[in-house]
């Protein structure tokens, strides 16, 4: 039997969340209280206590298991933002329950784990939306436009690079999580910033520069992945996970007609001056970064879901992002370039 539905305006989305880490803490306040149409009804998490310490505050019920928040009538649709290894079955199983779901990234580990939650919601008929947030940010969506309407010419080179402040506990980070967690982000941007375009070659270079101590172990935290595209672009993504002076994220297209530069203005209006010299405020954490960008994925996800239309982010456009992921580990394995089309799908970035 169902559980009750929880009390609530019957005319907005009933949203699901399983997850109340980090990440899922700031998507369920988001839910809660700055997207429209949403009502935030259920959070699971199978640590005790979790999930209803996340859950109440809100409004919300708390539970530990994924299964009783897919059989509750009042879940119209699931945001997921459970361990990355969970995000595949989560996906299926919310398809197979009705539900529309929104998946942070990477929707799975593997092409055929993408692929079976891709299968899942189209034969449910349900939406599927990935958590690529810089696509809601106002200044990288304003370059989308740019290189649409035409402004810089035809795109030649590209670059995106994310620094992450600090590695707080390498033991506890998966030895590829440089590719399949921090530079897919930076995949997805490129791609997206040069619309049209097929990545034809990957090479990637990557090394344990931050906690070399780990390296054995199989983590990698410092990458420079080179991509070709089709049409002769060449872009650059960079990531590191040492910026001591705050979360770092910044963008490029350089095209025949102008340059487009993301991200490197202060992302704050305080400045101080002292007797070390002018000062601006970094933003510590993504959360801080992209409150707004994970506001504007999440309002995209609900309206879709309220419109019965594909979301804006969807799950082919993930697989584009986690093919090139994949193909830098192949890289990193065999010290050369490689073509995404040939080598991604027999890549699963668990195995080191």
């Amino acid at each position: 039997m169902s559980t009750p539905p929880v009390d609530g305006d019957a005319s907005t989305t009933g949203i699901g969340l399983v997850g109340a880490g980090r990440i899922g803490t700031s998507h369920a306040r988001l839910l809660a209280i700055r997207v429209p149409g949403a009502r935030l009804v259920a959070v699971a998490d199978p640590r005790p206590g979790a999930a209803a310490a996340l859950a109440g505050p809100l409004g919300a019920v708390g539970v530990e298991s994924p299964a009783e928040l897919l059989a509750r009538d009042d879940v119209d649709a699931v945001v997921v933002t459970a361990s990355t290894e969970a995000h595949a079955d989560l996906v299926e199983a919310a398809a197979r329950a009705g539900k529309a779901v929104f998946c942070e990234k990477p929707a799975g580990l593997s092409l055929a784990e993408l692929d079976r939650g891709i299968a899942a919601t189209e034969a449910a008929g349900v939406a599927f939306q990935v958590g690529f947030n810089r696509r809601f940010a106002p200044e990288f969506a304003a370059a989308r436009a740019a290189v649409d309407a035409g402004r810089i010419g035809r795109p030649q080179l590209l670059r995106s690079l994310t620094r992450d402040p600090g590695l707080p506990n390498p033991a506890a980070v998966p030895a590829w999580a440089v590719f399949v967690l921090t530079l897919i982000h930076d995949f997805d941007t490129i791609l997206w910033l040069h619309p049209g375009a097929e990545p034809v070659s990957v090479y990637a270079v990557a090394d344990a520069l931050v906690a070399p101590e780990f390296k054995e172990a199989g983590l990698l935290d410092t990458a420079v992945v080179t991509i070709r595209f089709d049409d002769g672009a060449i872009a650059v993504a960079e990531a590191n996970f040492s910026a001591g002076y705050g979360y770092d994220v910044r963008g490029e297209v350089f095209g025949s007609a102008g340059t487009l530069r993301i991200g490197e203005e202060p992302r704050t209006a305080l400045q101080l001056f002292d007797a070390d010299g002018r000062h601006s405020a970094t933003p510590r954490s993504d959360v801080e970064l992209f409150g707004d960008a994970y506001a504007g994925e999440l309002t995209e996800f609900v309206a879709a879901v309220r419109e019965g239309r594909r979301p804006a982010v969807t799950g082919h456009d993930a697989r584009r992002a986690l093919s090139i992921a994949l193909s830098c580990i192949a890289s990193v394995r065999t010290g050369g370039p490689v073509d995404p089309a040939l080598v991604a799908g027999t890549v699963d970035a668990r195995i080191r």
